[in-house]
């Protein structure tokens, strides 16, 4: 795992694309925090910037860093998930201002993935998670499903997991104005 984790972090510096297995399905990556970065995914994917992207954070403390009020009912509820959880917060901070949508609201989730935790620890940002897919076309369950055109265009792919089949992509949560918890995908 050493050699892809260095390869996947080269490539996450240097601002360039990433396909890597995650929590859920695989996923397309790159530096959250770099427009340019983002960009790259946008026309990967034939994907309006309209539609926002899922970002990955390692831990409770660098989700802090970039959404600074969370509520008591969310940390309960992040610290309680045995699923893949992605929650949609508002008045993000710090993040490439395309992957925060016209509303001013990211979708993030905290992966439960070895491989995922440890990139994102040792690269100290976060990084964009959208299906390894063009935009409208069926999500790939396992790296066999993956379009050669996604695996063409990507700069690097992590050589790990990719016999495993993964059906569940994660709930998707949205914070309300209020505060309170919308459930968009159970």
């Amino acid at each position: 795992m050493n050699t892809e984790l260095e390869n996947s972090l080269k490539t996450l510096k240097n601002k360039d694309v990433l396909l890597y297995p995650t929590d859920t399905v695989w996923g397309i990556g790159c530096d959250a925090t770099s427009e340019d970065a983002v960009n790259k995914i946008f026309k990967l994917k034939q994907r309006s910037e309209s539609k926002s992207l899922i970002i990955l954070v390692n831990n409770f403390e660098m989700l802090c860093k970039y959404i600074p009020e969370i509520s008591e009912e969310v940390k309960n509820l992040l610290r309680n998930s045995i699923k893949p959880t992605t929650i949609i917060y508002n008045n993000p901070i710090g993040l490439a201002k395309n992957v925060v949508a016209d509303d001013n609201t990211v979708a993030i989730r905290i992966p439960k993935n070895d491989f995922c935790f440890q990139l994102i620890k040792d690269f100290g940002k976060p990084i964009v998670s959208t299906s390894a897919n063009i935009s409208g076309a069926a999500t790939p369950n396992c790296f066999e499903e993956i379009d050669a055109a996604i695996l063409d265009s990507v700069d690097y792919v992590v050589n790990l997991q990719r016999k495993e089949v993964n059906h569940k992509s994660s709930t998707i949560l949205k914070v309300g104005e209020n505060g309170e918890i919308i459930v968009l995908r159970d």
